[in-house]
């Protein structure tokens, strides 16, 4: 089978899944960002110890898995007092460290990767949670709008990098990151994002989710989504071009790992919280 053809397999299983568990929330979308976070961070430490650390894969990954279902348990009041579950993670982690590494064994290293990979491929996605289940959104098809805004804008903006910079692309942005990457490319993925975010906001988010952006506020959420999209994306290839890996695993048909798919979304869901949180307003 061809590269392209376990992409569309990949696509044709894997969309409605996550359409389907996403609108649903609850119980099920949380279990859905938990085995994502889960296989993300794992993904991780395989990047990190191909450069040369020696993160914590049990705790870390079990921790990260975890996140999504501790978001879940706050929203219903079983945990109120996720700062402090955070806390009791982190003590879990350092408190490991001490008796799985030795002096030699880099353990200040080790517990510092093993946290930032928690955080960065667990903790961004507990936000897709807190995006579908947003207080100022009632019902499933506006939870479900609200929370595909930054997804659909980081694919418009994917999709239009992808696009400009094959048509246009001649001077590099980041060779030493990213060979492929080109500036053409990044103007393109920015203004694709841009066009998204207002269409989504208008066609999208006003009808079904009952809130809206000002048109120009609209616009502006684009490109600071669609810039750092961009950046998500680069963060990754850094992280593998220090380890010397192509891709994250092969766990995703075609595509390569949870976090070639996801790096962009990691820094797009906590912004997308932040900026919509503050700036949406009700539809009239």
């Amino acid at each position: 089978m061809t590269n392209l053809a376990q992409r569309v397999l990949t696509a044709v299983v894997a969309i409605p899944i996550v359409v389907g568990v996403s609108y649903s929330g609850g119980v099920p979308f949380a279990l859905l960002l938990g085995v994502l976070s889960g296989l993300g961070t794992w993904e991780l430490f395989r990047i990190a110890r191909a450069g040369g650390s020696d993160p914590l894969d049990p705790i870390g990954v079990v921790a990260a898995a975890a996140l999504p279902l501790i978001v879940h348990a706050t929203r219903f009041g079983w945990l109120d007092r996720p700062v402090a579950a955070a806390g009791v993670i982190l003590v879990a982690v350092i408190g490991t460290v001490v008796f799985a590494r030795a002096p030699r064994e880099r353990p200040l290293e080790s517990t510092a990767v093993t946290v930032f990979g928690v955080l960065y491929a667990g903790g961004t996605l507990t936000f897709a949670y807190a995006l579908r289940h947003h207080p100022w959104v009632v019902g499933n098809a506006a939870g479900a709008a609200l929370l595909f805004f930054p997804i659909l804008v980081t694919w418009g903006t994917d999709v239009g990098a992808y696009a400009f910079g094959r048509l246009f692309g001649k001077k590099k942005l980041m060779p030493s990151v990213s060979p492929g990457k080109t500036v053409a490319g990044a103007y393109g993925g920015t203004a694709t994002g841009i066009a998204v975010a207002v269409g989504y906001n208008a066609w999208i988010l006003q009808p079904v989710a009952h809130v809206t952006l000002q048109a120009g506020v609209a616009l502006v959420v684009g490109a600071i989504l669609a810039m750092v999209v961009q950046v998500g994306d680069l963060a990754e290839s850094l992280f593998k071009r220090q380890a010397g890996v192509k891709d994250s695993s092969n766990l995703v048909p075609g595509h390569g790992g949870v976090l070639d798919r996801l790096d962009s979304l990691y820094f797009a869901l906590p912004v997308a919280y932040l900026l919509l949180g503050r700036l949406l307003l009700p539809a009239g």
